[in-house]
Parts: structure tokens; C-alpha cells; sequence
């Protein structure tokens, strides 16, 4: 058994740090994290562990050092706060893309040759070795992309672009879910589930998906993953419920709903894909658990930002932060997109000075690293989103 685990106390949340909207951005240095420059890290064990492992065989889990980072196709939304990364390491985003189609076309039938082409331009490879940098191996980085693809699957084919539809959803939800948490039934009907595991792509996502994941993580872990993904489905049904009523909800219900309905499910497992554990002690305490909400409420405003023109080029009416400002605070389309900017731009520096908080207060090396590896999850996540200009462009408000 491990050694028992110190708990910490909860850090006091003052409200973050004074917000002034950012300039347009520019290349900057890269950071090995979004930590707040500028805050002293308890001890030399602590800076040690912020500078990565050492010795053989850790090259790949290491920070980069400091350096301009290139400039990568596509622009980045004026006046949005965020950190460039460096470009991630070709080889194994090569790597990946060829072990995330292997895996979706030959293992789990996952699409039709027809979606090929939208595929092969989610860029899984890129987006996940931007977001994991410190993985060891590419299987761990594989256990990641099957996660997000299966995630993506369920989202197109029940919720959205193939298919989806919220007549119906909670159903499809839930047995996509027990993918994830298995039923335990009696026997007569156990064949009937297992069979059901089978019926569709994203069930058949979901399991193979969940079985890799389980050769790497603890059960601790898996059951964290299983309740963020439990949140995940409960935010899609909060969505496609307001889409059955035509309800276009307040802007502070649909900050409520994309806490939920949001990324929180890929950097909560970052512990996973570096190769460590974070205690479930730790994990559960009230200060991690807010930067943990503030990670995934910040990125999944980058895509509300970043994929702004594509949903408003969709059949339907699609809700995200920019639209819901327009309609419900009655202002033009510029202005609330820039408003939502702004939102975004808060709740970032509030995540980096809780992270500030965290780390200075507590020298605990896992809970540091993790830490770290949420935030370089943030920053890999912006730079995939900014990049991926088969997917997203920005709307022309400069």
C-alpha cells in the first residue's frame, strides 16, 4: 500500500486577479505552464518538479525550455488571452494519427468512408501531443486520443452533426454511458447489454476506448473519469433540452450548463497520460476541484470563440456564449462576441491565480505536477483550436 498522502487545507478563492482586456496578441515566450509568472514555488523540491523529470528516458515527459514560439497556421482571436506553445513533436503526432485511424476504421468500424475527410481534419495527433507534452509514451498518448475521439463520436452522431438529435437523447446517453460504468444485471439479461455495447459506433467507441484506458489508469482514476463523463452527458441533455423548447437561456445558466457540457473529462486525466497518480485526496479537495472547473469552463469558451462562424453556418439555431450575450443582454453581434471574449479572458487569469495559490502553498510533487499538467492541457488546447483552420475561422469583427 502507498505511503498515506498529506491532505490540504482549502485555499481561500478571492475572486482572481483584476481583469484588463489583452491587446492583440503576439508571439511571447513560452511558458512550461500557465502558472502565473512571478510566483515564488515553496522550496527546491517543488522547482525541481515544475522543471520535469530527470535521468534517461524522460526527455519526452520534460517541459520545453523557454523559447518564441513559431508561428503556426491560423490566427489567433484578437484580444484573447492565452499562451503559445511550441509545436508539438511531428514524429509523434504522425504517430498518432496513423495508430487513431488504424484504431477507428479496422478495430471499431468507428465512420463511413464518406467522413474520411472530416476525420483526418480533427488533427487528433496534433491536439493531443500539444495537450500532453509530458506523456512518456505514445501509448499513453493513444489512451488520450481514443478517449477524445470516442467523446466526439458520441457528441456528432447523438447530440449533432450526424445524425443527432435531442428527441430521444437521454436514452441514447445512458446506455452509451454504461460503455463506461458497466451494468451489473442479472444473468438472464447480461447477453442483451453486452450486445448492446456492439449496436453502434459511439457505444463501440466508448467501450474500446474505456478497456484502453483501463490498462493504464488506477481504478481510482477510472472512476474519476466515469463521474466527469456522468457531468458531460447531464450538460448535452441540459442543451438539448433547451433546443426541444426553443429556450435560449440567460447568460449565467448557460455559463451553468458549459461547466458541465464542456472538456472538464481530458485534462482531469492528465495524471493518467503523464504516467503518475494524483491521490483521489487530493484530487477531491475544494481548490483543486475549482481549478479543475475554471480549466475546463476557460477551453470550452475556446471553442465557443473559436467555432463561432462555423455553428452560425449550421442548419438550426446553435447556443454558445456569443449568441446567448446577443439575445439575452440585447447587444450586436460584435460587441457580445467581444464581451465573451472578455469572460473568457476572466475566467483564465481567475484558473492561473488559483494554480498561483495552490502552488505556493502547497509543495506536495504530484499535486504540483498535476497542476502543471492541467495547464499545459489549457494552453495545448487553445493552440489546437487556433491551428485548425479546416475546422474553425474567425468572424470578421476587426
Amino acid at each position: 500500500m502507498p505511503a498515506p498522502v498529506p491532505t490540504i487545507e482549502p485555499v481561500a478563492v478571492t475572486g482572481g486577479v483584476p481583469h484588463t482586456p489583452a491587446p492583440p496578441p503576439s508571439p511571447r515566450p513560452v511558458r512550461p505552464s500557465s502558472i502565473v509568472e512571478g510566483v515564488q514555488v515553496a522550496g527546491p523540491a517543488a522547482q525541481r518538479l515544475l522543471r520535469g523529470p530527470r535521468g534517461l528516458g524522460t526527455t519526452g515527459a520534460r517541459p520545453q525550455p523557454t523559447m518564441t514560439a513559431a508561428n503556426p497556421v491560423g490566427n489567433p482571436i484578437p484580444g484573447l488571452y492565452y499562451h503559445p506553445v511550441p509545436e508539438p513533436d511531428p514524429l509523434r503526432v504522425a504517430e498518432v494519427d496513423r495508430r487513431i485511424k488504424a484504431w477507428a476504421i479496422d478495430e471499431i468500424d468507428l465512420y463511413p468512408a464518406e467522413w474520411e475527410e472530416q476525420f483526418d481534419g480533427f488533427f487528433v495527433g496534433r491536439y493531443m501531443v500539444a495537450c500532453h507534452p509530458d506523456a512518456p509514451t505514445i501509448d499513453h498518448l493513444m489512451v488520450a486520443a481514443r478517449l477524445m475521439v470516442a467523446e466526439n463520436a458520441v457528441d456528432d452522431c447523438y447530440c449533432e452533426d450526424h445524425g443527432g438529435s435531442p428527441v430521444g437523447l437521454g436514452g441514447r446517453l445512458l446506455l452509451a454511458h454504461t460503455a463506461l460504468d458497466p451494468v451489473h444485471t442479472a444473468a438472464e439479461y447480461q447477453p442483451a447489454w453486452a450486445q448492446s455495447l456492439r449496436s453502434d459506433a459511439p457505444r463501440r467507441a466508448y467501450r474500446s476506448a474505456m478497456t484502453y484506458f483501463l490498462d493504464q489508469a488506477s481504478p481510482s482514476q477510472a472512476d474519476r473519469y466515469r463521474h466527469d463523463m456522468a457531468r458531460l452527458h447531464m450538460g448535452y441533455l441540459a442543451e438539448a433540452a433547451w433546443a426541444q423548447t426553443e429556450y435560449v437561456p440567460e447568460v449565467w445558466e448557460y455559463l451553468a450548463m458549459r461547466q458541465f457540457n464542456n472538456f472538464r473529462p481530458c485534462p482531469t486525466i492528465t495524471d493518467t497520460i503523464g504516467g503518475y497518480e494524483l491521490p483521489a485526496d487530493l484530487h477531491a479537495q475544494p481548490a483543486v476541484q475549482r481549478i479543475i472547473a475554471l480549466a475546463g469552463n476557460a477551453t470550452t469558451l475556446v471553442n465557443d470563440l473559436y467555432s463561432y462562424t462555423k455553428e452560425l453556418a449550421s442548419p438550426g439555431k446553435h447556443l454558445n456564449l456569443p449568441v446567448v450575450i446577443a439575445e439575452r443582454e440585447g447587444m450586436p453581434e460584435r460587441e457580445a462576441y467581444l464581451k465573451a471574449i472578455d469572460i473568457h479572458n476572466d475566467l483564465m487569469h481567475a484558473f492561473e491565480a488559483e494554480v498561483a495559490s495552490l502552488t505556493a502553498a502547497h509543495a506536495l510533487p504530484n499535486l504540483l505536477r498535476f497542476l502543471r499538467g492541467v495547464a499545459m492541457w489549457v494552453d495545448g488546447n487553445h493552440y489546437w483550436h487556433q491551428t485548425n483552420t479546416y475546422r474553425y475561422s474567425l468572424p470578421d469583427f476587426w
